[in-house]
């Protein structure tokens, strides 16, 4: 009899120490928000790696050729950043673009010469400036701390790429897309988002070409939501 209480008070130990352990994981899960932004970037760098490096064999303009790389670059190490936080917060990643940022691929391969650059330029401003607009989003109303540093990492890089895809824009003659009047597009909200189960880059598209970001322009629409 004594050996069986003991073992009742080992075992009643046990799950004293086994309940504040799944208490703490279960607090440790990600936020809604959090969780969706770091699948929505995954699907924003998914298709600006393809884009880019559809650019570097495509491209007519060699600033095109080398913009493109250098996003291949910056989005490549984003996304690893991205998917080893996801891994380590137990979220689970999509596995390639959205229906919008596919559709925005095919233009790209079925476009060539100077259509291409044109193209590539207009659909990387919308994608870019959406990948913005959610980054920011995180930033101010995140709540995982390391969720939230990587946003404020990744929002540099991607407004280094907003001003060059801008400058080269002006130089081909290509409109620049603002920011929505309606606020700022967030994982998860009314607005779409980067790629997340929200509209993403790649999210609503346009009757004559979808672009990675919702907004078209008149010239070369693109897919939705940085």
């Amino acid at each position: 009899m004594l050996g069986i209480k003991r073992l009742g008070l080992v075992a009643a130990l046990v799950l004293v120490g086994v309940a504040p352990a799944a208490a703490a994981q279960a607090a440790a899960q990600p936020s809604e928000q959090d969780t969706q932004y770091l699948q929505a970037m995954h699907q924003v760098n998914l298709y600006e790696i393809a884009a880019g490096e559809l650019a570097q064999k495509k491209g007519q303009n060699q600033q095109v050729k080398d913009l493109a790389q250098q996003f291949v670059t910056d989005h490549t190490e984003l996304d690893n950043s991205v998917k080893n936080l996801a891994k380590q917060l137990n979220v689970q990643l999509p596995n390639e673009p959205t229906t919008d940022q596919r559709a925005a691929l095919d233009q790209l391969n079925n476009a060539s010469g100077e259509e291409f650059d044109r193209l590539w330029v207009t659909q990387g401003l919308t994608s870019t400036l959406q990948a913005i607009q959610a980054t920011q989003t995180e930033i101010s109303q995140g709540t995982e701390t390391q969720v939230v540093q990587l946003a404020q990492s990744a929002l540099p890089v991607l407004q280094a790429h907003n001003d060059a895809l801008v400058q080269l824009a002006e130089q081909l003659g290509i409109p620049v897309p603002q920011a929505s009047a309606s606020g700022t597009p967030s994982p998860g909200g009314t607005a779409t988002a980067p790629g997340g189960t929200t509209p993403a880059p790649g999210g609503t598209s346009t009757e004559e070409a979808p672009a990675p970001g919702g907004t078209s322009t008149e010239e070369a629409p693109v897919p939705q939501q940085s």
